[in-house]
Order: C-alpha cells, then sequence, then structure tokens
C-alpha cells in the first residue's frame, strides 16, 4: 500500500512533467482515494477501461491518453461527464501520462517500441523521434514482418521497397514527423497513424513508412511504467489492453 501523493510526485519528477508543454494536463487528473494498493493501466480512459478497472478493484488507473486535451469542450457533460461520474462514484484515482511518457529514456512509449522490436540500440536526440543505425541491411519486407509480429497486427506499408540501414519511428499520431526522418537521413519510418499526404510524402522523399496502429505502438509505456510503480511502492500492477483497430 502507498500514499497516492507519493505515486504522483514520483512519476511527476520522473517524467519530468514541468518541461513539457503538452495538448492536456499531465499528472493526477481524477482524485479518487488517498491510498493505493493496486493499479490498473491501459493506454486510453474510455468508459470501456474504467469499468474493467472497477470490476478488477482498482485503486488507481494510469493511462496515456486521459482527459481535458487542449481545445475541446471544458463541461463536464455527456460522454466526458459520464466518465468523470463513474471514477467519482467509485472513488477510483485517473493518472494520464502523454509526451512525457512519449519521451522518457526508459520507460517511453518510443522506447519501449524499439526495443520490442529488438532496437536496443536505439536512441534519441529529442525524446520523441528514435533512430537507429543497423549493422546489416534489412530488407523493408522483413521490417513490416518483424512490426507485425511483435505488435500482432498488419502495418500499412508505403514508399519505396528498398534496403534499410537506417531506421527511425515515433510512436502515436506521429506521422507528421515523417520528413524530420528522412532529413535525418533515415531509409524508414514507423509510427502509429497515416494521413492522406503521407502516401505523397513518402514517395517523394523515398522513406518506407509503416502506419502500425496508434493504439498497439503505444501499449508499452503504461505498462512499463506500472511495473515500475509495483515495484517501488510494493504494488500490485495489471495491464489491460481493450483491443483497438486504430
Amino acid at each position: 500500500m502507498a500514499e497516492l501523493k507519493e505515486i504522483v510526485a514520483f512519476c511527476d519528477r520522473e517524467l519530468a512533467v514541468d518541461t513539457f508543454d503538452d495538448y492536456c494536463p499531465n499528472g493526477l487528473q481524477v482524485e479518487g482515494r488517498r491510498e493505493v494498493r493496486h493499479i490498473v493501466s491501459g493506454v486510453t480512459a474510455s468508459q470501456a477501461m474504467i469499468d474493467a478497472a472497477i470490476a478488477d478493484d482498482a485503486d488507481l488507473v494510469l493511462v496515456h491518453h486521459g482527459y481535458f486535451w487542449r481545445g475541446e469542450a471544458q463541461p463536464l457533460v455527456g460522454m466526458k461527464g459520464r466518465r468523470v461520474k463513474t471514477l467519482m462514484a467509485a472513488d477510483l484515482n485517473l493518472l494520464a501520462y502523454h509526451l512525457p511518457l512519449d519521451a522518457h529514456p526508459e520507460w517511453g512509449n518510443n522506447r519501449q517500441l524499439g526495443l520490442h522490436l529488438g532496437f536496443d540500440t536505439a536512441a534519441s536526440s529529442d525524446g520523441l523521434l528514435w533512430r537507429v543505425d543497423l549493422d546489416e541491411p534489412l530488407a523493408s519486407d522483413r521490417l513490416t514482418r518483424r512490426v507485425e509480429t511483435a505488435l500482432a497486427r498488419a502495418p500499412t506499408a508505403v514508399g519505396p521497397s528498398r534496403l534499410l540501414r537506417r531506421i527511425a519511428w515515433c510512436t502515436g499520431a506521429a506521422q507528421g514527423m515523417i520528413e524530420k526522418a528522412a532529413a535525418a537521413g533515415c531509409d524508414a519510418f514507423i509510427s502509429g497513424e497515416i494521413s492522406e499526404q503521407t502516401l505523397h510524402q513518402a514517395s517523394e522523399l523515398g522513406i518506407f513508412y509503416l502506419a502500425a496502429g496508434h493504439h498497439a505502438t503505444e501499449r508499452y509505456g503504461v505498462q512499463a511504467l506500472g511495473n515500475v510503480l509495483g515495484e517501488r511502492f510494493g504494488l500490485t500492477h495489471r495491464f489491460i489492453d481493450l483491443d483497438n483497430p486504430a
């Protein structure tokens, strides 16, 4: 068992939340009970995730996608109101980290995705765009199969098939970073989503692009952080993967 304030302080400090200009508040978004024994983690704080956490007798829900996004309506009505009402009625805490969890050098989504793809020597200069230089070149179709095997879903592939020596990635909706990856001399770029223009960018920049799924590429940061919290504070932790094809 641990005090909620100690868990939040640890996460805020280790994830350096004050150094990010994010699209949403990072940290404790809905406050519930003061003592935590069991954490449930997941990608998004949907109603289904909240219900699953309650069914699992959780004290805290840890997610990557929380609430109160920049530009969205603020009143707690409709879907958002029902979600928050459910959390508060269950005295359940909601802890959410967006860009800080993408960028963390060990527990972050990008670092963890690289490890799941077998790129142990990957590095990043800014925390978001990660890359690896391969000792032996890899054919683009082999990279596609590696991603499909690691994430258990077939990615969408566009751009020229080629031998790959430098591969970059950024999880989630980072398809717009394809130009930055190309400028860094990368032969391939992996992200979660694909836009209409991504096909043309990949072709004209000569870079192989894989859209591997927003949800699929961002399952690993919350798992890593949840495991760290469990070990540090003597808590139980369970990751619940609510499948999402997007």
